[in-house]
């Protein structure tokens, strides 16, 4: 799962039509250049790739000021917005150490209904519960990881990633379930 493409697929989402450059300075506005590679290579890559798999539909619109070619605007197909949401999902209950796609995911919660991203992430924390649990399931009992070299602070990494993730998730459910952020459903009054 790519982090830039979850990314492209939300900014061009969120705008209706966008072309390049305004996905492209979407993404640097979050950041994304520096956290999930969202570099202009990568961004126009995903915009073509996705067009030529039926994600994207683009549409030529008035030439450059600067007397160039036309630019190209992208607009998300019912395709795209269901693979869209499907990367949405699964990034938002994996358990993958990459937090570019977490990042991306949370970046992006705000598209779906309340109950939903709580679900979801109600669904994350049980993923990494069972995670953990498969980290520390074929240990000795009282186990020091400390006497194990470099493979016991690996697996000591792994079992603090999984408890501050489910941590900082749980926080983030509190936030949600306490009204944060405007998602997609909420009253717009």
């Amino acid at each position: 799962m790519s982090a830039v493409r979850l990314l492209v697929l939300g900014a061009v989402r969120r705008r209706g039509q966008a072309h390049g450059y305004q996905v492209l300075a979407d993404l640097e506005t979050w950041g994304a250049h520096e956290w999930a590679r969202a570099t202009s290579g990568s961004v126009y890559h995903a915009l073509k790739a996705m067009t030529g798999q039926g994600l994207l539909l683009v549409h030529d619109t008035t030439p450059s000021a600067a007397g160039g070619p036309p630019r190209m605007e992208y607009e998300v197909t019912e395709t795209g917005a269901q693979a869209y949401f499907a990367l949405l999902r699964k990034a938002l209950t994996s358990h993958d150490p990459r937090l570019d796609l977490l990042a991306a995911a949370v970046g992006l919660i705000e598209d779906l209904p309340r109950a939903e991203a709580l679900a979801l992430l109600r669904q994350r924390v049980q993923v990494m519960k069972q995670w953990r649990e498969s980290i520390t399931a074929h240990l000795p009992p009282d186990t020091d990881l400390d006497t194990w070299g470099p493979v016991g602070d690996v697996l000591g990494l792994w079992l603090h990633t999984a408890e501050t993730r489910m941590e900082w998730t749980n926080r983030l459910i509190r936030r949600l379930a306490h009204g944060a952020y405007r998602m997609a459903g909420d009253d717009q009054s």
